[in-house]
């Protein structure tokens, strides 16, 4: 079994092993790396751990001379108060809280730095996994065992080094004690009734645990249900289904609610039985004591000792069920965490993969076979050249196979059979950040982050200044609307831009993919949101970026490439045509039957297509 490496950032990485659930001591290596880097910090804590339990088993004792000391001594005497044995105590009692306080303020780092770390590192391996991973996994899912992880990681320390391993050092030191000083019952009584504590908790709770556990993926099914229609808002909206989605979530709630009562009556069982261990030992201890006393063998003192240690032992073990409970859940959360870490990159670098060497950007589909899933094939050994600096318009009907071409271009997926190059160069062999970093695009489906205008165009170059923003929405003819709202380029845009129309985002997906400077271009459906008037102006715009930029438009809108140099015609995932737009016509084939077809189609249409609407961003649209 591999374990944890270090990276070459000297950062911890979980090693890419199966995605099967790991023991509790495996999970708990592999958390440890992550606070050995700081092992200064945790040596000095777990002195300074020490340092308190000690201080704590000294405070019963002083207790004892004290009451000894006061039990022998004439009555009504001043000096017979032992007054270097109780500042003694008051000392012992500051130490102890002076130790624990100093434990947590120079462990504070340790905790926060792994919780940083883990959770930077599966933020970037979640963005470094293939698009097939993201299609396929609910995005609050996903989300939800990361954040469970890294809470999971603050829980297993806080229990574990604050509440678990200071009370076995007291346990030890107390059993210790009781050995060294006083007959053998007393720590017998001890050692005997923890053992049976102990393993009752441990069995009890392990019994209730599938109900905690149904409890929390229950939990996790209607989160993720909750997030999915959410997202999917105004499709709920389109087809009057609120009711529908509220049933849904409605029955993963009823059964939550089951499971949750029943975690909540094991529970009662689980104190009442600790209870009355707990009740059970005090009684014998006591008895015993008495016994002690009454036989002179023992001080009233000696009896005082005894039940503050008690007292001082029974106090965090009343809570060992629930940490036990929830140091078992924050190592299962932290195993999902690290084996979401180690699900295998699909599309990853080479071992000596070279970035990218741009000498004009020219591409070559060679012989390509694609398939999404082994059952179904996609491409049949594509094969055509874009040269560099003209324009190659992939046109079909839908499902040919025209927008798994830039998918394969950006290798979101590897081709199993063929070949993908960019000036020779197969995508395989070099960075993936090269590779995307030559290649700017503007989807069909333009989704933005929930932030202001600016923001959305900027990413395609972040840092840039923002005349150079401004520049890029005026080339994509957002810039007089964005100009026109109350906030400007400051105005948000919402939750998956949708308090922008389709047009409005399109044009925003252009000016950053403007602001990008690629050196080569894809636009997949770019226009297909606009209305006509903006369509042409937009087109004539595209065009005159695309001049000396290697392009791949992929098109549904036949007229908006019939200026390419090149049109390469799909069906069935197969080029069954390959020329100019003259040509093809004269050829009277497939893309010349494609065209008379939407020439029919707009005829009949006659202005009748659909208009972007202006809507303005600051308010959400229906």
């Amino acid at each position: 079994m591999r374990g944890v490496r270090l990276s070459r950032g000297g950062e911890p990485s979980a090693a890419p092993a199966p995605g099967e659930p790991r023991g509790d001591w495996s999970t708990l290596r592999l958390l440890l790396p992550y606070l050995w880097r700081y092992r200064r910090r945790v040596l000095f804590a777990l002195g300074c751990l020490i340092g308190a339990k000690l201080a704590i088993v000294g405070v019963p004792i002083l207790l004892k001379h004290i009451v000894d000391a006061l039990a022998q001594a004439p009555g009504g005497s001043l000096l017979a108060i032992p007054a270097g044995l109780i500042l003694g105590y008051g000392l012992l009692r500051l130490s102890t809280s002076l130790f624990t306080e100093l434990r947590e303020f120079f462990f504070a780092k340790v905790t926060q730095a792994a919780v940083h770390t883990l959770s930077l590192q599966s933020f970037r391996h979640l963005h470094s996994l293939s698009l097939r991973f993201h299609l396929e996994r609910r995005t609050g899912s996903v989300t939800r065992e990361i954040d469970h992880g890294i809470r999971g990681v603050t829980t297993l320390i806080s229990f574990s080094l604050y509440s678990i391993l200071p009370t076995l050092v007291e346990l030890t030191l107390v059993i210790g004690y009781l050995l060294w000083h006083y007959e053998i019952w007393f720590a017998a009584i001890v050692a005997v009734s923890l053992a049976l504590y102990v393993t009752f908790t441990f069995v009890v709770t392990n019994w209730r645990t599938k109900f905690r556990r149904q409890v929390n993926e229950l939990d996790a099914r209607a989160s993720s249900s909750a997030v999915d229609s959410l997202l999917n808002f105004e499709t709920v909206k389109y087809f009057g289904n609120e009711e529908f989605e509220a049933r849904r979530y409605d029955a993963t709630l009823a059964e939550s609610e089951t499971m949750a009562i029943k975690s909540q009556q094991s529970l009662n069982l689980l104190n009442s039985g600790q209870q009355l261990i707990i009740a059970t030992a005090v009684t014998l201890i006591l008895w015993r004591a008495a016994l002690g006393v009454q036989a002179g063998a023992m001080t009233i003192g000696d009896l005082v000792l005894v039940n503050a240690f008690l007292i001082q032992l029974w106090i965090p073990l009343n809570f060992l069920g629930v940490l036990y409970r929830e140091i078992k859940q924050a190592l299962v959360d932290l195993d999902r965490l690290f084996r979401l870490m180690r699900v295998n990159r699909e599309i990853a670098d080479a071992p000596d993969a070279q970035p990218l060497q741009l000498r004009g950007g020219s591409i070559r589909f060679d012989h390509v076979d694609f398939s999404y899933d082994p059952r179904r094939q996609v491409l049949f050994g594509v094969d055509f050249t874009v040269a560099a600096g003209s324009t190659t318009a992939v046109v079909g009907p839908t499902g040919s196979g025209k927008s798994t071409l830039a998918r394969l271009l950006f290798r979101f997926y590897d081709v199993q059979g063929g070949r993908v190059l960019i000036d020779g160069q197969d995508v395989r062999d070099v960075t993936q950040q090269s590779l995307r970093a030559a290649i700017g695009t503007v989807p069909q489906d333009t989704v933005l982050f929930n932030e202001t205008i600016g923001y959305n165009i900027a990413y395609g170059r972040p840092g840039a200044a923002s005349d150079e923003v401004i520049a890029a929405a005026r080339a994509a003819h957002i810039h007089e609307f964005v100009s026109r709202l109350p906030d400007g380029y400051d105005s948000m845009v919402g939750e998956r831009g949708l308090k922008l129309s389709g047009g409005e985002k399109q044009r925003v997906a252009i000016a950053r993919t403007l602001l990008k400077q690629p050196a080569i271009l894809v636009f997949d459906e770019a226009t297909s949101a606009l209305d006509s008037k903006t369509e042409r102006v937009i087109q004539a715009e595209l065009e005159a970026i695309a001049a000396g930029r290697t392009t791949l438009v992929i098109a549904h809108r036949l007229s908006t490439i019939v200026n390419a140099d090149q049109i390469v015609v799909l069906d069935g995932g197969r080029v069954v045509e390959r020329g100019t737009h003259a040509q093809l016509l004269a050829a009277g084939g497939a893309y010349a039957r494609l065209w008379a077809l939407q020439a029919r189609h707009e005829s009949s249409a006659s202005g009748a297509e659909p208009v972007g609407r202006e809507a303005e961003v600051t308010e959400p649209r229906a």
